[in-house]
């Protein structure tokens, strides 16, 4: 220990040097390896005396036989890979550069000194130069590594456990080996065959040694290496060791891998939304494409979290064009860079607008002769449509109104409308909002002599839209503050954003007029459930660390949301997690003066009207009109 000391106060740190100055030495030091080679080569045939002869007789020849080996190894590239994260991969070169210059030097033995130098002595020179400049690079290897651990003692390490000792897992453990803020305690594997080994010096234990490790050292993290990892075995893997007081990260997947997203050395933190989505069934191609390839697209609300995906998706679907329409500026700014950078040869229009601005709605339509709408434009955040209802209102019925009227006005062939679980039973005006905007598509649909095909699909929370719960969780507990909750027992469907708008895409796809298409949610997820574990992933205990704040439910919130799929009220469609619902409905002469009453009310800002004319329109909303606000 008291050498390596030594060697790091007075030694110059490997990392300030300079690229040139390394190849010297490492040049420099294997003129000396090759000299020390060829005289071993001569007093292995020979006896030291009469080495000690030759070496005097042939001094210039030996001289330049060891300069020429020297060059070779530089033509031949040795000294190009960084030798402090190379592995045995320059064997080869090293290999084919001595086989070279044995070539040479046996020609100049014959030309020179036949008579008095064995042919021998090349041959085993080559084979000695082989393992001598290996090894000293390697050496050279192991001593670097031995300085920076040096260097790095004072700085505290974080301990952390790969979790797959597989072909990932090695590759990821090569490059923490180069990083001095980690520390590689162990590697645990599902497989009974690989525990109890050793990979790269480290050992391969159990899943269930876990604790016992924890308990021995404790370490701060568990890295998932294992990209093929299945959402249900992530949830219980998760589940199991939730006790141990450890961040989970993980190695991006095979999807992220292939489609150059990110490399095996990107660790990120294990997302929530990981362990609360499901297996997604492979999208159908057929499905995905009738709408979209080599057609007009637009998209209302193309800056939005549901809109933004269904603009990302479609683009990679080969439209004519792709239309984006969104009132925020920023939004709109955002996705329209966002898919040019891709260069996937689309033409991109973006437009700022208001769905209720009929003039100017129209004549993007005309222009562009579009011939689908995905129309996701709409006030959705409960809370604030409930302290704006009037506006909410407007913006959402009138707005679908009018894009829709639009749509039939200028021949646009295919229109589908995003609407919400909320719409179900609404309990607030958003939801009842919603509700009127699937009335009259559906009323407009059953109208004669239309050539527009209307479709509505219906689904619940997406993760990780705007708004949600889980980037806001995600904040508070960044921030080391307390998670607010409304209700202790409120629970959520939830679905990842790309699944959703893929089957928004597919359930339009397969419309043939007016039908209320429902999407497959899967379980309910508890809202509380939900906090406790993105705490856990982040190496926080529940209510010590964190805690949670039960607030009172908010003004129209439910406690549950309405299941979308009722199987006695609910029909197949080819794709299993697609149905279509019968719904009630009103003819267009039955909706349309109350639907002018309301729209004329919520211009006035009339709130109070505008949640009565809601209750006529939607009897099953459920609302109580003293807590109407405002506007």
């Amino acid at each position: 220990m008291l050498i390596w000391n030594l060697l790091f106060l007075f030694t110059p740190k490997y990392g300030d040097l300079s690229r040139y100055q390394k190849r010297i030495i490492l040049s420099c030091l294997d003129f000396l390896v090759s000299t020390f080679s060829i005289f071993l080569a001569f007093t292995i045939l020979y006896n030291i005396g009469h080495t000690l002869e030759l070496f005097a007789l042939f001094l210039p020849l030996i001289t330049g036989y060891i300069v020429f080996k020297v060059v070779i190894f530089q033509l031949f590239g040795l000294y190009r890979p960084v030798l402090k994260y190379t592995d045995l991969s320059f064997l080869s070169t090293i290999s084919k550069s001595v086989l070279f210059t044995s070539v040479i030097g046996v020609f100049l033995i014959n030309l020179f000194a036949d008579r008095f130098i064995s042919e021998s002595v090349i041959i085993i020179d080559g084979l000695i130069s082989i393992v001598a400049v290996t090894a000293l690079r390697l050496t050279i290897r192991s001593v670097i590594k031995s300085l920076t651990i040096l260097e790095s003692d004072s700085t505290e390490k974080q301990k952390l456990v790969i979790y797959g000792a597989g072909s990932a897992g090695y590759q990821l453990s090569q490059s923490l080996e180069q990083n001095p803020e980690y520390r590689l305690l162990a590697f645990v594997d599902d497989n009974p065959e690989m525990q109890g080994r050793v990979l790269q010096d480290v050992p391969i234990y159990s899943p269930h040694y876990l604790e016992s490790l924890y308990k021995e050292e404790s370490f701060q993290t568990i890295i998932f290496a294992i990209p093929n990892l299945t959402i249900p075995r992530r949830k219980e893997i998760v589940e199991h060791l939730k006790a141990l007081p450890v961040q989970f990260k993980t190695i991006p997947t095979f999807g992220e891998l292939l489609s150059n997203q990110a490399s095996l050395s990107q660790i990120r933190n294990i997302n929530i939304t990981e362990l609360l989505g499901r297996e997604e069934i492979t999208p159908y191609q057929s499905l995905l494409r009738v709408n979209i390839t080599d057609k007009a697209v637009l998209v209302t609300g193309a800056g939005g979290s549901i809109g933004s995906e269904i603009c990302r998706q479609i683009a990679q679907l080969q439209p004519k064009c792709l239309v984006l329409f969104e009132l925020n500026e920023l939004a709109l700014y955002t996705i329209d860079m966002e898919l040019r950078e891709q260069n996937l040869n689309v033409p991109i229009y973006p437009y700022l607008g208001n769905i209720t601005d009929k003039g100017h709605f129209e004549s993007i339509l005309k222009l562009h002769r579009i011939e689908t709408i995905y129309h996701a434009a709409a006030y959705k955040h409960v809370p604030l449509v409930e302290m704006n209802p009037s506006i909410g209102v407007y913006n959402n019925v009138a707005g679908t109104l009018i894009t829709a009227r639009s749509a039939i006005d200028c021949g646009v062939k295919n229109f589908v409308l995003i609407s919400t679980d909320k719409a179900v039973r609404p309990t607030n005006v958003m939801g009842a909002s919603k509700r009127v905007a699937e009335l009259l598509i559906q009323a407009l649909a059953a109208q004669n002599n239309i050539g527009t095909i209307f479709a509505i699909v219906r689904f619940g929370n997406v993760l990780n839209s705007s708004g949600s719960v889980i980037p806001r969780f995600r904040k508070q507990i960044s921030e080391g503050k307390a998670i607010t909750l409304t209700h202790k027992d409120v629970t959520r469907y939830f679905i990842s954003i790309p699944e959703a708008v893929s089957l928004v895409i597919q359930a339009g796809a397969m419309a043939k007029g007016g039908e209320i298409f429902l999407l497959d949610m899967g379980n309910p997820v508890r809202i509380y459930d939900l906090a406790v574990k993105m705490i856990e992933l982040n190496g926080l205990i529940p209510e010590k660390d964190i805690p949670i704040n039960i607030v009172g439910l908010r003004p129209g919130e439910k406690l549950y949301e309405e299941l979308l799929i009722d199987k006695n009220n609910s029909n197949n469609t080819q794709h299993p997690q697609i149905f279509y619902g019968n719904e009630p409905m009103l003819s267009w002469e039955m909706l349309e003066t109350n639907l002018e009453n309301l729209l004329y009310e919520a211009k006035e800002k009339n709130s109070e009207e505008v949640v009565k004319l809601l209750k006529i329109l939607v009897p099953e909303f459920n609302h109580p009109l003293k807590e109407v606000l405002v506007s």
